[in-house]
């Protein structure tokens, strides 16, 4: 990167920046109650608050969302008459899965191969520390440029709405003339892009129900019917031969037009095992940016170890569904649960509830906004010209601003490259990104204050 005021100022912030990772990695704030305690979360929210207020931040507030988790949210003002920017992030985490599958703790932050490993380190914790870095190197160069609000949301990663809610309630708190969600990722490291779409998503529990109670598979198996059997061939039937998603009623051949993924270098990040094939059809870009996916998140039956031979009286799955631009969220839902209605075999019981939902969005990239994140990529990123990207991810939160603030411009960056891993086991965030990012967010917020 060529040197510069707010490059070298953020380079010498880094070693802080690392301290202040590491802080907020130890907090194990998953925002489901049932399995990590809430202080962990509230924690977290206290550091992000404490974190805003010593820079300066003013009505810095811990937001009490519908849901019952935390969002934090504080003003910086900037110069008479500037425009304002929201930058947003997450502080809540994915829990860490398997925790023996680490190589190192996943609330420890640990620095290896060039990389630094924890859950939350890209997604969106590494977000938190982007925007206070850019802030940092502007206030030591001059000053920021524009009015800032910052809001660090508690529950982004399991789909409760609360901050949704919260910002239809009080429209005027988050409303500004541009949004930075920093919750997005280069598309490769080194390489800088926005993401443009976002899917969207719901999530559905169903459960099928065919006796009072388990019975013994040698005396009733063969003509008792097996709860868990017919749920096998429900969520069979989410899927085509060759693994493209069928629900009932949902278009699935749109194409995506943009930057593609090439199929080897897709296996590579998505870690294919040798030998096995990819699913669906069209290009890999059509498949994880610009058409529905189910996958079945959980399967409620008996594990292999302890089981006994017995016929399964009911069984329960969670299904999560991915929705392209373009498609409404809430009819996918309706869609989804008749499918799964339709498809029960033995006139089974079966039950279906939504339990999270969010619109898919897409960005208007000819903005001036776009323009102004482009050269400041270009200083940030030298020889690299900015690129557009799809995220098969969803992040709710943007639609909900799309209608609050029709006017407002929306742009999606942050940490959470192919290698980051998130949501995975040994999560981490490339240093070196967490750099480059952080000046391309100052160089923005300078480039669109005179734009």
């Amino acid at each position: 990167m060529p040197s510069n005021p707010v490059a070298e100022t953020v380079a010498s912030l880094m070693p802080r920046a690392k301290e202040e990772l590491t802080e907020l990695v130890a907090f194990r704030s998953v925002a489901d109650f049932d399995q990590f305690p809430r202080s962990e979360s509230e924690g977290a929210a206290r550091w992000v608050a404490g974190a805003l207020a010593a820079e300066g931040f003013q009505d810095v507030a811990l937001l009490d969302t519908p849901d019952g988790t935390q969002s934090v949210y504080g003003y910086l003002p900037g110069p008479k008459g500037a425009k304002t920017v929201l930058l947003y992030a997450h502080y809540d985490v994915q829990p860490p899965l398997d925790e023996s599958g680490w190589t190192t703790p996943p609330f420890e932050l640990t620095e290896r191969d060039g990389r630094w490993y924890g859950r939350g380190a890209a997604d969106c914790k590494g977000g938190v520390i982007m925007h206070l870095l850019a802030l940092r190197a502007l206030k030591a160069n001059g000053g920021v440029p524009v009015h800032v609000k910052v809001i660090a949301e508690g529950s982004e990663e399991q789909g409760t709405g609360g901050l949704e809610r919260y910002a239809e309630e009080h429209p005027g708190l988050l409303e500004a003339d541009t949004i930075v969600i920093g919750d997005a990722g280069n598309f490769r490291v080194g390489l800088p892009t926005v993401t443009s779409t976002l899917r969207g998503m719901t999530l559905v529990r169903v459960r099928i129900d065919t006796l009072a109670g388990n019975l013994h598979s040698g005396q009733f198996g063969g003509a008792a019917p097996d709860a868990l059997a017919a749920l096998i061939r429900v969520l069979d039937s989410l899927r085509a031969e060759d693994g493209s998603t069928t629900v009932d009623g949902l278009t699935g051949d749109t194409a995506w037009e943009g930057l593609q993924y090439e199929e080897e270098r897709f296996r590579q990040d998505a870690k294919v095992l040798d030998g096995v094939g990819l699913i669906g059809s069209g290009t890999v870009a059509d498949r994880i940016w610009a058409r529905p996916a189910v996958t079945v998140l959980g399967i409620d039956c008996p594990p292999v170890v302890g089981a006994t031979p017995s016929v399964q009286a009911s069984a329960r799955a969670l299904i999560s569904l991915r929705v392209p631009p373009g498609v409404d969220a809430a009819e996918a839902t309706k869609l989804l649960q008749a499918h799964l209605e339709a498809h029960t075999p033995w006139g089974a019981r079966v039950s279906t509830e939504q339990i999270g939902q969010g619109q898919a969005f897409r960005a208007d990239t000819t903005s001036p906004a776009y323009q102004a994140m482009a050269d400041a990529m270009a200083v940030a990123y030298p020889g690299q010209e900015m690129q557009y990207a799809g995220q098969g991810g969803s992040i709710p939160l943007c639609n909900t601003l799309a209608v609050l603030y029709p006017r407002a411009e929306i742009l999606l960056i942050g940490l959470s490259e192919p290698e980051a891993q998130i949501h995975a086991v040994n999560e981490s965030v490339s240093p070196e990104e967490l750099e480059r990012l952080s000046v391309a967010e100052a160089l923005f917020l300078r480039n669109y204050a005179a734009s």
